[in-house]
């Protein structure tokens, strides 16, 4: 089976500011039909910071919706039509505080494809500095209050089995760095 599912309605069911869902009406490829639920997400990207020492740094922030702080990689949501390197050049600076002179685009992944449209695009961000006075300006969102730490590959592996860092994100960010 290699065809897609025939989509015979979609009904509207939320419309917020990061993510709406909806609720198709489909025929599987099998035949037999099912209503599904889709979180429709614009994508985001992530930063694999890496700092000239090799060090990796990460971000520890409050996350609401799991009711604690989580140690993780940068990442922030796209725009509409928002090009992944532009947003990935703006979250570096947002979320560190500096400007990547150099960033390598490694891989995109589905976050959660049974219920999700997210893709999470990786990128490489190095040659890290400062932001000097002909760069652009860049806040932190209202609902960010970020930490910046700096880890070897082991430290982050060791806070990972600890539970430190239980951000999937982050995780599969070890794998793309091997």
């Amino acid at each position: 089976m290699s065809t897609a599912a025939e989509v015979l309605s979609t009904r509207t069911v939320f419309a917020g500011r990061i993510f709406d869902v909806t609720v198709d009406r489909v025929r599987l490829p099998h035949g037999r039909e099912a209503d599904l639920e889709i979180v429709h997400h614009e994508g985001s990207i992530v930063l694999i910071p890496v700092a000239t020492d090799g060090r990796v740094l990460l971000v520890r922030q409050y996350r609401h919706a799991v009711g604690r702080f989580l140690w993780e990689l940068p990442a922030g949501s796209l725009e509409a039509n928002e090009d992944v390197a532009v947003a990935a050049a703006r979250e570096c600076q947002e979320e560190l505080g500096l400007i990547a002179d150099r960033l390598e685009r490694l891989h995109a992944l589905y976050t959660t494809p049974g219920f999700c449209t997210e893709t999470m695009t990786y990128f490489r961000a190095t040659g890290l500095r400062p932001p000097g006075p002909a760069d652009p300006v860049a806040h932190q969102d209202e609902d960010e209050s970020i930490e910046v730490g700096s880890f070897t590959a082991a430290e982050i592996r060791r806070m990972i089995e600890s539970g430190e860092i239980a951000d999937l994100k982050t995780v599969a960010a070890l794998f793309l760095l091997s």
